[in-house]
């Protein structure tokens, strides 16, 4: 994934009206008008939202008739935790190398530190 399209999923799911919206299509396809009832907005408002995740490539729009089908696309949501992942991997990496050394330093960290009052 493109970092500018890792920028646009991040931006899309900022929003807790969008991620209401992807938690509502994780159950299946749906139309417009049912993903707007539980927001309290307008249809432009809902449109908005809707572009939103669309450039994002986090949902799919068909038209059949009047009537716009929208649907997830798992894809760039399945990219950004690959992301996640790494970073959260690296620090976990680092965090356990700051506890191996303080553990195998615990001795020498008590024995050198002392209250002010000792210190003179």
């Amino acid at each position: 994934m493109y970092k500018n399209q890792l920028d646009l999923v991040f931006s899309a799911l900022a929003d807790p009206a969008r991620r209401g919206m992807l938690e509502q299509l994780a159950g299946g396809e749906s139309n417009v008008g049912t993903l707007a009832k539980p927001h309290a907005m307008s249809q432009p408002a809902i449109s908005k939202h809707l572009r939103v995740l669309e450039r994002a490539g986090l949902i799919q729009r068909t038209r059949r008739g009047r009537e716009h089908r929208i649907r997830v696309d798992p894809r760039p949501i399945e990219a950004a935790s690959t992301w996640i992942g790494h970073y959260a991997r690296f620090w976990k990496q680092q965090f356990d190398a700051i506890d191996a050394y303080l553990k195998a330093h615990e001795k020498d960290i008590h024995t050198n530190i002392q209250p002010k009052e000792l210190q003179k």
